[in-house]
């Protein structure tokens, strides 16, 4: 077991770029596991789940929704929100928004044992993109301390549900950001 942080940074200026109005802009992600973070969990494993935030994130900026939604497990339960509503969000999403800029800092993962494993995640993120009606950037989400949870199944690291610790600044009302 890995017992302090070590910084990965994935995704940093993907290299993908859009043209608004003739100027080109890079969409960035940025992944990380802070410094000094609480990791409860073995370096395969952490890096198995940095790949499903990776492929999150990728699946985002592509607008690809079908690949988004096969990182999202059958039981993912968010409230009463599950993942068929998940998918109906991020449709919507991708309708209303390009150039997604999305920013995870994980300081803490804690992988539990059991049959399936599960992983706690804890995130301070923030979601940014551009309005298709105002080509105008637009801050969608931040959150601090809010806690992905993961699933081992089909062989891969699987979006859970999440933990809200506080309530979210988010254009989306009561529903969380289109996140995980």
């Amino acid at each position: 077991m890995m017992k302090r942080g070590r910084l990965f940074v994935a995704g940093m200026l993907a290299g993908i770029s859009f043209s608004v109005l003739g100027v080109t802009t890079p969409v960035w992600s940025a992944f990380r596991i802070d410094p000094g973070a609480d990791i409860q969990a073995d370096p395969e494993t952490v890096q198995a789940i940095e790949n499903t935030f990776i492929r999150a994130d990728s699946a985002i900026e592509e607008g690809d929704l079908d690949a988004l939604m096969q990182l999202y497990s059958e039981n993912y339960r968010y409230k009463d929100l599950t993942k068929a509503d998940m998918r109906k969000i991020w449709q919507d999403f991708f309708e209303q928004y390009d150039r997604v800029d999305t920013l995870h800092a994980f300081s803490r993962i804690e992988v539990k044992p059991g049959n399936p494993l599960t992983a706690l995640i804890t995130c301070t993120g923030a979601l940014w993109a551009t309005s298709d009606q105002t080509n105008q950037r637009v801050d969608l989400a931040s959150w601090v301390g809010d806690i992905h949870h993961l699933i081992f199944e089909d062989g891969v690291w699987k979006i859970l549900g999440q933990r809200r610790n506080a309530p979210n600044r988010s254009e989306f009302g009561q529903a969380p950001p289109p996140l995980f």
